[in-house]
């Protein structure tokens, strides 16, 4: 394998490992249609500001979210909406595995 190659698979498993937080999970969620600030996005997701921050400040460094500042307020969204879509269909994987799953267990209960 190419060095190169290698390279993108490394950067994509460190794309991974930054969404493998359920509540970075949330955060795409809640920008999916537009930005926010740190405060709206703490009285969505219920924590606490300071957690809130160190979640946007990890996407951000990793190039999943950006930000603007306007006065007091900083402004948080989506560099790419593919993000979105990335999370969306792996979302529709989950909710067909847990379909099967749940298929399966039908079964075996009727067995």
């Amino acid at each position: 394998m190419e060095r190169k190659e290698k390279s993108v698979y490394e950067l994509q498993a460190e794309i991974c490992k930054t969404l493998s937080s359920p509540k970075r999970i949330e955060i795409i969620n809640a920008l999916k249609d537009g930005e926010k600030t740190v405060t709206e996005l703490v009285g969505i997701l219920e924590i606490p500001k300071a957690n809130v921050s160190q979640h946007l400040t990890v996407m951000r460094l990793k190039g999943i979210l950006k930000s603007r500042r306007d006065g007091v307020n900083m402004y948080y969204s989506i560099t790419n909406p593919k993000v979105v879509i990335a999370c969306a269909l792996m979302r529709e994987v989950l909710n067909e595995l847990l379909a099967e799953h749940s298929r399966i267990a039908n079964i075996v209960r009727k067995s």
